[in-house]
Order: C-alpha cells, then sequence, then structure tokens
C-alpha cells in the first residue's frame, strides 16, 4: 500500500506554486538566454514523461502510480535503461525549467524538496509494490539501473 494520498501530478503542481511564491520575494536576473534555457529544460521534461508513458503502453501495463500493483509487466526498456522513474525524472526537469523562468535560485531549490518528497511517499512504496510482484526480477533491475538519473 502507498503511503502517498496525493497524486504526483497534484505534487508537481503543489511545488510549483511554492516555486512561484518563493520566486516573488527572491527574483534574480540570470541573463538574456533564460526563455532558452527554460524551452530546454521543459521539453527535456516532458520528452521523459511522455516516454514513459508510452513505454507503459506499449507493454500494455498501468501507468497509474496510485496502483503499482496493478503492474502486469515490469517495463525495462527504452528510457528505463536510463532511469527506473522517468516521468519523476521529467517532472524534475519542468521544475526546474519553471524555476529558471522565475530566475529563482531558491524556488529552484525546492526541487531538492519534491525529489525527496517524491522517493520517500511515492516512489519507496512503489518500489515495494514491485519487488513483491516481480521479485528477483525487480531486484537485479534495481541493481542496473538507477532510481533517478
Amino acid at each position: 500500500m502507498l503511503n502517498n494520498k496525493i497524486p504526483p501530478v497534484i505534487v508537481v503542481l503543489i511545488f510549483a506554486g511554492l516555486m512561484a511564491l518563493i520566486a516573488h520575494f527572491s527574483v534574480v536576473d540570470f541573463n538574456a538566454y533564460i526563455i532558452h534555457v527554460t524551452v530546454i529544460l521543459v521539453c527535456t521534461g516532458v520528452s521523459f514523461c511522455v516516454a514513459g508513458v508510452v513505454s507503459f503502453k506499449i507493454a500494455k501495463t498501468t501507468v497509474n502510480p496510485s496502483k503499482p500493483d496493478q503492474a502486469s509487466e515490469l517495463v525495462t526498456s527504452g528510457v528505463y535503461r536510463i532511469s527506473r522513474n522517468p516521468m519523476y525524472v521529467g517532472f524534475a526537469f519542468i521544475l526546474l525549467g519553471w524555476g529558471v523562468w522565475l530566475a529563482s535560485i531558491l524556488a529552484i531549490l525546492t526541487i531538492v524538496g519534491f525529489v525527496t518528497y517524491l522517493t520517500q511517499f511515492q516512489i519507496i512504496p512503489e518500489e515495494r509494490a514491485l519487488t513483491t510482484l516481480f521479485g528477483q526480477q525487480f531486484t537485479d533491475y534495481k541493481a542496473k539501473v538507477r532510481r533517478w538519473l
């Protein structure tokens, strides 16, 4: 059973709001290329998210983060060779792009909180469920591929 009762997308929105609030009180002028950096980071994030969802759809397994125990297949190919949690990596990149757009180093630092929260309340419980479902296959996968990047 997951410890987390808040869907990851809602957690992203909460942290985005927190970042906006922090940025309001700590604006720093990064440089004239802020839009370029933002677009690159957000596109990277969206790419990770889409690649993760597509891999799950191809494998015909659940994408629902609140029901990892309903997974019908352990996906280890595609973007899952780079990260065990590419959709969450994508969310972190999107938040990083948002922090750059807000021009706030302090807002960017809240991403550490996002990663910590998601690891503790979403990823670790998901990993417990996947270990129960897939046993040694998941244990071997964890040994080969990092949790984030």
